[in-house]
């Protein structure tokens, strides 16, 4: 495996020519610029605080200066302060607009234990309009399409700029023990979630074990 590498600084020293003595040797310090190389592979939260920073750097000046950018870099910052239970997620190495997340099913429910993989693809309307987002990992829910897109308010007519990844999320994770089946994704799971429970339970438990093996 690649190791990553990072651009540092360090502070050379220099003797000058006049008045050195051991005792007493005068210096200067130049800076200058190195590449180092981990020994060891990084925390993964170092790593995506690493590649995230490389993918910055080489963005085009005047695209990471919109809105959208702006406030999708103030959306990573807070996941990585304050980031709610049971959620995660982080824009691609490359693409600000295309992040990658995860929803830990919730304890104490047929979900919990799950980890469910999601996309978030954002454009240049964000805030003023919510991002697409699917399910990437398999999924039997009321209100979750066959291709994982996901039949919520918020993402759709009841969507507020005040809204952000965090709150995206969190609302996502919390719609998979809450669905409304009388607005159904999936009419399957709708008519089994109201009519027969037991194996409602049972369908979401097999999710949940697919998900430990899924890439």
């Amino acid at each position: 495996m690649k190791l990553p590498r990072i651009a540092t600084t360090e502070k050379v020293k220099m003797e000058t020519a006049n008045d050195v003595t051991d005792a007493n040797p005068i210096y200067t310090y130049t800076i200058r610029t190195k590449i180092q190389q981990y020994t060891t592979i990084p925390p993964i939260h170092e790593l995506h605080t690493l590649n995230l920073a490389k993918a910055l750097l080489f963005q085009p000046p005047q695209r990471m200066s919109t809105p959208s950018r702006k406030r999708l870099m103030r959306d990573f910052k807070r996941l990585q302060q304050d980031p709610p239970a049971g959620i995660s997620g982080a824009p691609q190495d490359n693409n600000i607009m295309f992040w990658n997340a995860v929803i830990f099913g919730p304890d104490d429910t047929p979900w919990d234990g799950g980890t469910f993989k999601l996309t978030l693809q954002f454009t240049e309307d964000y805030p003023n309009k919510p991002p697409i987002v699917r399910f990437v990992s398999r999924m039997f829910h009321p209100n979750i399409y066959a291709d994982g897109s996901i039949c919520l308010d918020i993402l759709q007519n009841q969507w507020s700029p005040i809204y952000d990844v965090a709150a995206i999320l969190t609302s996502i994770q919390s719609l998979l023990c809450d669905p409304n089946p009388n607005s159904p994704a999936n009419s399957e799971a709708a008519r089994m979630f109201s009519e027969n429970k037991r194996e409602y339970n049972r369908r979401v438990r097999e999710i949940v074990e697919q998900s430990w093996t899924a890439d």
